[in-house]
């Protein structure tokens, strides 16, 4: 038995990963899905990427979490990389699933298209309380594009605005992941075109880790969702010693 904890993406909250969660605990292994600050409800959005951080640190802490297999989806890459360079005692394995990859001082934007960062910039403006929310066009199409249109749209209805702060914020670390002696894994959709293929997650994200275990599985940006049986088979073979 493995303890798994599942740090969601942006616009998601521990919610949307329940699915998965559930798939992994009956394979016998312990898993939680705590929501990050800033995407709980009622959450001001002015917060930026150290207190999302924070509040994962604190989860773990406070429930005295040990030997995790620590699994970050998306925008979670940058809060998985974070906890295990404060806790990597704590952490039997980190598992990047479609995971941004951060060396010190980098931030989510330093990872985006021009064209990913102007379509944040002008959600941005259009809300005006510092959060940001993905048109239902570009998520249908880029992000969940192995779904039917109701389930996509179905979805869609249970995001939430995520504060910019998050993605605009340089991470601060004291070793980056490729000099982690913790062992990494990364899961990779092959359909997964929210990052554009000769833009990829992997391996253009993947290599920053050193030495790690590639996992491959067809799909989309959001397995959780379209296929949340199969994923959970990946990330238990990711996860696996």
């Amino acid at each position: 038995m493995s303890t798994y904890l599942l740090v969601h993406g942006a616009w998601h909250t521990g919610d949307e990963l329940e699915s998965l969660a559930e798939a992994i605990r009956l394979a016998g292994h312990v898993v939680h899905t705590p929501t990050l600050k800033g995407n709980r409800p009622g959450d001001v959005k002015g917060i930026g990427l150290a207190e999302a951080i924070e509040s994962i640190i604190d989860f773990v802490t406070e429930r005295e979490l040990e030997d995790i297999v620590l699994v970050g989806h998306s925008y979670g890459g940058m809060i998985i990389t974070a906890v295990a360079d404060r806790l990597p005692h704590r952490i039997r394995r980190l598992v990047y699933w479609n995971a941004f990859v951060p060396n010190d001082g980098e931030s989510v934007y330093d990872m985006l298209t021009p064209q990913h960062i102007a379509l944040l910039r002008a959600s941005a403006a259009e809300r005006g309380d510092g959060s940001v929310m993905l048109p239902f066009q570009v998520w249908r199409e880029t992000l969940i594009n192995d779904v039917d249109l109701e389930t996509a749209e179905c979805a869609y209805k249970l995001l939430n605005p995520h504060p910019i702060k998050t993605l605009t914020d340089k991470i601060s670390l004291k070793v980056n992941p490729a000099d982690m002696a913790i062992g990494k894994s990364y899961v990779n959709g092959t359909e997964d075109i929210s990052l554009p293929h000769q833009h990829p997650w992997h391996p253009r994200l993947s290599q920053k880790l050193g030495l790690f275990r590639l996992i491959q599985i067809s799909g989309s940006h959001e397995l959780c969702f379209s296929n949340p049986a199969q994923l959970a088979r990946a990330i238990m073979d990711a996860g696996r010693d």
